[in-house]
């Protein structure tokens, strides 16, 4: 994991101290609203519809156990209990008084975390694979690339106010974990022929009012050029990206609009002059000092095949069904990747209670190097496990009702936090995500109905990725009622695709039974119990799901 720096310790406490002021003078009413609104957006802090919501970075989603227990600290001390984790690796609290506000700031200050590049018209907080470092189909670990963009972008001149946010994912596997082709800039980790690192690269995706796929610019980028080519894709987007609309001001309407033949050669030719001028390469040596911060823990020499694992999974269904949906492949014989399901049957997806927190807080230090990770999913991840190790880990989770065996199943709900406390939504998320997760609570129909993904956003913003849940769902409003557009087929993996929109809202009462509807319909289309939602649609279109929802209008 990375570690500050002198720098990164005296940037952060100054930026602390900074905001203290601005707060007080806003609390003074030296500063009106207007005026303290870019200040605060630079800082992480939102107005909500009851509080202030402050949103923590949480770099390419990692975490130790010292982090985690701050996190827990602030939940307990600041806020109601509990923290809301989100699709982009970050957490927010949600009931934050604004005086407190550089107090919480100066508390994770403490243990090396900020609120910088949460909000705002700024290259966010980089994403990247949640199984990072542990994934067996991993060439290199992505999350060092995930650093060098984090310190390159954080006070860039030029990239301080762009005409809107901007954001970056970078993978480092064939499979897609973290969505980048519905980012700004995504890339993917790759060798060439010649055993090279080196990148893929898109540009333009993004969902929100106007979701679009990011298109690919480039089949192989060599490692050392990473971030000359980022900064020309974002001088194209500084110099031509639209300012007269914010509706239209992201990257991917400059591709929609000017063509992504000619942005990539606007890219190329900008790529061209910031080499001639003295292009930023990467040394390899500063390569190698970031990679050291991700150098692998000390793993054991262990069998491939536990015992103990195998003689958990003969003896406890419980665990049998945890193995089978939260447990995936490690590079290293004998470890798995546990993950920790925040979605538990009813609760709020993406919610954690500072004792869960402190909880896994432990687990980490105890069983996974003090490693923990979020992903885009709204779950957390202890990365490297022994397997002799998870069966105890499992008893641990259960204890503190995390221990849910939904990980990719119908339950395993993406939501945002939608009208219970945005100030932009339309439309209530999580009681409708809760009411679902109740309505397929038995497992052994989880298990029948299969990898199924679920996103459900309560406005066009889309902070629930609705366009590539498998089914979608985005909240309207309709004259002052809450209704429920659903969109069919979407992904955000590596065979992305936006979900298409089947036909008229549902209620909010209807909705539920909708959902219920599409998935029968699904099981009733499906040729043998291998083949997935989406295949499925993917087979035969939406025109028998639209026909079984709208039968009897």
């Amino acid at each position: 994991m990375y570690r500050y720096d002198e720098f990164d310790r005296q940037f952060v406490a100054e930026r602390v101290e900074e905001f203290r002021d601005q707060v007080a003078r806003r609390l003074s009413g030296e500063l009106t609203e207007d005026e303290f609104r870019p200040l605060r957006l630079m800082n992480g802090v939102y107005l909500q519809l009851h509080a202030y919501m402050l949103r923590i970075a949480i770099p390419y989603g990692t975490l130790n156990g010292r982090k985690l227990r701050r996190l827990a600290h602030i939940a307990r001390r600041y806020d109601r209990g509990f923290g809301h984790f989100t699709t982009r690796q970050n957490l927010q609290f949600n009931w934050i008084r604004l005086e407190d506000v550089p107090d919480i700031l100066a508390e994770l200050a403490e243990v090396e975390m900020h609120a910088i590049q949460t909000s705002g018209n700024c290259i966010r907080n980089v994403s990247a694979d949640h199984f990072a470092g542990a994934a067996a189909d991993e060439v290199a670990d992505p999350r060092v690339y995930a650093e060098i963009l984090r310190q390159w972008s954080s006070l860039h001149p030029e990239f301080t106010f762009l005409p809107r946010k901007f954001k970056i994912a970078v993978v480092a596997s064939p499979a897609d974990r973290a969505a980048i082709q519905v980012h700004d800039i995504g890339l993917q980790v790759k060798r060439n022929e010649a055993g090279e690192l080196g990148f893929a690269v898109w540009v333009g995706g993004g969902l929100g009012r106007t979701p679009m796929i990011g298109r690919k610019v480039r089949d192989f980028l060599p490692e050392a050029e990473l971030l000359s080519y980022c900064e020309a894709i974002l001088r194209v987007y500084n110099l031509h990206g639209r300012r007269d609309n914010k509706y239209k001001a992201r990257l991917k309407i400059l591709v929609h609009e000017a063509g992504v033949d000619e942005i990539a050669r606007d890219i190329e030719a900008e790529y061209e002059a910031i080499r001639a001028r003295g292009a930023l390469a990467m040394p390899q040596e500063e390569i190698a000092r970031i990679r050291a911060y991700f150098a692998p823990p000390a793993f054991a020499q262990l069998p491939a095949r536990s015992s103990v694992f195998e003689a958990a999974k003969a003896d406890s269904r419980s665990f049998a069904l945890f193995a089978e949906r939260n447990v995936a492949p490690h590079k290293v014989p004998g470890y798995g990747i546990v993950t920790i399901s925040l979605k538990a049957i009813g609760a709020p997806p993406g919610d954690a209670t500072a004792e869960q927190m402190e909880l896994v807080a432990d687990l980490a230090e105890r069983y996974s190097f003090d490693e923990v990770r979020v992903s885009h999913e709204q779950n957390l991840v202890l990365p490297h496990v022994r397997l002799d190790d998870i069966p105890a880990v499992h008893a641990a989770l259960a204890e503190a009702n995390l221990a849910t065996p939904n990980a990719g199943l119908v339950t395993d709900i993406i939501a945002c936090p939608g009208l219970d406390y945005c100030a932009l939504a339309n439309a209530r998320s999580i009681p409708v995500a809760q009411r679902i997760a109740r309505r397929f609570a038995d497992i052994e129909r989880q298990k029948q109905i299969g990898d199924l993904k679920i996103k459900i956003s309560g406005c066009i913003n889309a902070c629930g990725h609705h366009h590539v849940g498998h089914i979608g769902i985005l909240g309207v409003d309709r004259k002052g009622e809450e209704f429920y557009q659903i969109t069919l087929g979407g992904s955000g993996d590596e065979t992305c695709s936006i979900g298409e929109i089947v036909g008229k809202g549902f209620s909010s009462e209807e909705v539920v039974d909708a959902v219920e509807t599409i998935i029968e319909t699904y099981l009733g289309l499906r040729q043998g119990p291998e083949e997935t939602f989406l295949a499925v649609f993917r087979r035969v279109g939406e025109a028998p799901f639209r026909e079984a929802l709208y039968a009897d209008a």
